[in-house]
């Protein structure tokens, strides 16, 4: 879907139509439409001449667009195809192929962060309510993805700290786990307490993920009615600086450690 859609903005920026499209490349415009919409794929070859005529020279960019159209992966997310609506699989494709992460938190721990029992207890508070064994798809889905070692950068706000979304066992482990982790080499944890000035108005939950380019990356928001995946160049721009601003008033790392443990004590 990436690659339709970096497809699609080339040609617009080409100003051309996607009937003028087909023409240079001799195929149907049916064709260039299924491709820009994802329902069909496309070859190396014929990726290449369609930037040549979009007049695109920017090689790694082209380079990148080849070497996601025709890479040919079959996770593990796959088994799930048919069991999971298909952004839980989107997410997972996303992980596979992420250069790096970036997530603020403003009310939840983190999917890639959560304990078993604080993954199951979030799916089975969901509205319209899941059934035991869609509950346990998904919890298992989670785990499964919290096995990457991609460069993660997260912030939480001290309320996704406090709120128990189980017991207070529960909470504790949490917040245990958030302590252990926080030394993982590949994980960098900051906390944003309540009482820190120059939070407000920073920012809400995303998801910030990295992509081969800049251009390429991509942020995920969580929406009532799924996950929403935003590309835009403007949007991503605009993204990247809210990070910025988070990660700016936040607290370093050991100190997030000594405020976590602070709030685990106090439970």
């Amino acid at each position: 879907m990436r690659v339709a859609t970096e497809l699609r903005r080339l040609r617009e920026a080409a100003d051309l139509n996607a009937r003028q499209a087909a023409a240079l490349l001799g195929v149907s415009p049916a064709q260039i439409t299924h491709i820009e919409s994802g329902l069909a794929g496309v070859s190396e070859t014929r990726l290449r001449r369609l930037a040549s005529h979009y007049s695109c020279t920017d090689d790694e960019f082209i380079d990148a667009l080849v070497a996601m159209a025709t890479d040919r992966t079959r996770g593990w997310w796959e088994e799930y195809r048919g069991l999971l609506p298909t952004p839980f699989l989107d997410l997972s494709e996303l992980d596979h192929h992420a250069s790096f992460r970036r997530e603020v938190a403003i009310l939840f721990v983190p999917g890639l962060l959560q304990t078993e029992s604080y993954a199951r207890a979030v799916f089975s508070s969901r509205v319209p309510e899941l059934t035991p064994e869609e509950i346990e798809l998904r919890v298992r889905h989670r785990l499964t993805r919290q096995e990457m070692n991609t460069p993660y950068a997260v912030v939480i706000h001290e309320a996704a700290l406090r709120i128990r979304v189980s017991g207070r066992s529960e909470s504790r482990a949490q917040l245990s786990r958030l302590i252990e982790l926080s030394e993982v080499d590949h994980i960098t944890l900051r906390a944003i307490p309540f009482d820190l000035d120059g939070f407000s108005r920073a920012s809400s939950t995303m998801t910030y993920v990295g992509g081969p380019l800049a251009k390429l990356d991509t942020v995920v928001r969580d929406l009532p009615h799924g996950s929403s995946f935003i590309d835009s160049e403007a949007q991503l721009k605009a993204y990247r600086a809210r990070f910025r601003k988070v990660e700016a008033v936040s607290l370093e790392p050991e100190r997030s450690r000594e405020f976590i443990d602070k709030l685990a004590k106090e439970l």
